[in-house]
């Protein structure tokens, strides 16, 4: 009898048989010989009640999950048998070593090897499931100062009870991928592009910030603030002043790159800064059944609902599909509308400058002799002051003050130029 892929010998205990376990509960099983040779001969064992009592503590105390209900025994004079069959909860793996190709094993042909890292992907992917943010993580030496700071800040309580709570750790005891995002050591990032112009040229400047997402969130939001510039117009003597983009806009279009991106993937998310828009590009496309049109109706099928569930909890969020909602609403008395664009594997929300849009002359805007005017030129190619003083009943000082009121409002502007010129038109 020789060692294969489903039998392995050993003459004596030795702290690697939980290697031999571990390869045989993430393969198909098998039996390990306590006792015998490497040909399968019997090797006897100076005290096989020590030797068992040995084996069953080291096979207990040193793998996650918890494998013994996989694993029997059988002592008699000949040795020692421990079968293992194949286990439900896989990867199972040395804990001072974690989910890493030194801490897993698998059975190949008659050795216990290090599985790849692939390997251990697919066997977290088999046993959790596609949702990631469930998934058990790769990296469990996990820090959570920038989470306890924030869930402080909200007033939220954030101990070990609440991680299980939340989905921060697994029925396990292991972190999952949900705590992996909200850690110190959460390795996806936001990166910032901030450019000359209209298109892709020259930089101004970019930046990359990384950590826990919800650290990320404030940085980002921060970022973007500095970057949000006031501008003043004048309507007659009055002066209005308008940021490039509502703070309530920013902050709906970031929560959403963030919530919603599909982290299986290591890119990052992509914030792109011109002079008339501003981009946000995230992993992941349209969740399956879901159309562009859907999600300005309320429609939301969260991809990541734990960590949605958490930005929740901290009442970042309102309610799930109403962000975009929000922000059309902004834009109702604008002629440019925020954009979406989705592909399978990415999607981006563009946000107009609002101090480039132009807004548009809505009835309820309209004043009254703005509102004959605009009537008139319907009709009309051009109106002058004169025009405006008899459509009107003003006398000429009036009639002019109004024309300036409109141009300063954008409604109509000059044709032309010079004295003998006094004609006004629709704004194109």
């Amino acid at each position: 009898m020789r060692e294969d892929n489903n039998t392995e010998y050993k003459r004596e205990y030795t702290p690697d048989i939980k290697k031999e376990v571990i390869a045989f509960a993430n393969s198909d099983g098998g039996v390990i010989y306590v006792g015998r040779d490497d040909e399968g001969n019997p090797y006897p064992l100076p005290d096989i009640d020590e030797t068992l009592t040995q084996i069953t503590n080291s096979i207990r105390d040193s793998i996650l999950p918890d494998v013994t209900m996989f694993v029997g025994y059988e002592a008699n004079e000949n040795g020692i048998a421990i079968t293992v069959r194949e286990g439900t909860h896989k990867p199972y793996f040395l804990p001072e070593k974690g989910l890493k190709p030194s801490g897993v094993y698998v059975r190949q042909g008659a050795s216990s090897v290090p599985a790849s890292f692939e390997q251990i992907r697919e066997m977290i992917k088999l046993t959790d499931g596609d949702r990631f943010e469930a998934a058990r993580s790769l990296t469990q030496e996990l820090t959570f100062s920038a989470a306890a700071e924030e869930f402080s800040r909200c007033g939220v309580e954030f101990g070990e009870s609440q991680m299980r709570t939340l989905g921060i750790i697994g029925a396990d005891g292991l972190y999952t991928n949900l705590g992996l995002l909200l850690s110190d050591q959460c390795a996806h990032t936001i990166k910032f592009a901030v450019f000359n112009g209209t298109k892709k040229g020259e930089f101004k400047t970019r930046k990359e910030i990384d950590g826990s997402v919800l650290r990320q969130m404030r940085s980002a939001f921060d970022f973007l603030s500095l970057s949000n510039n006031l501008a003043a117009t004048f309507s007659g003597l009055d002066r209005i002043e308008q940021y490039d983009y509502p703070e309530e806009v920013v902050r709906e279009a970031m929560l959403n790159a963030i919530i919603h991106r599909d982290y299986a993937f290591s890119g990052s998310i992509i914030v792109n800064l011109y002079d008339d828009r501003m981009e946000f590009i995230s992993l992941g496309g349209l969740m399956p059944g879901l159309q562009t049109e859907d999600l300005f109706l309320g429609i939301s099928q969260p991809r990541n609902e734990k960590l949605a569930n958490v930005f929740y909890r901290l009442k970042h969020i309102e309610a799930y599909g109403t962000g975009l909602r929000r922000i059309m609403q902004y834009y109702e008395d604008f002629d440019k509308k925020p954009e979406i664009e989705a592909t399978h594997g990415a999607f981006m929300l563009s946000l107009p400058n609002m101090n480039h849009a132009r807004p548009l002359i809505t009835k309820r805007q309209q004043k009254p002799q703005h509102k004959a005017i605009l009537e008139y030129l319907q009709s009309h190619p051009f109106i002058t002051n004169e025009i405006v003083q008899e459509l009107l009943s003003v006398k000429q000082t009036r009639a002019y003050a109004i024309i300036r009121e409109m141009i300063n409002e954008g409604m109509i502007s000059k044709n032309g130029s010079g004295k003998e010129d006094n004609k006004y038109v629709l704004t194109e």
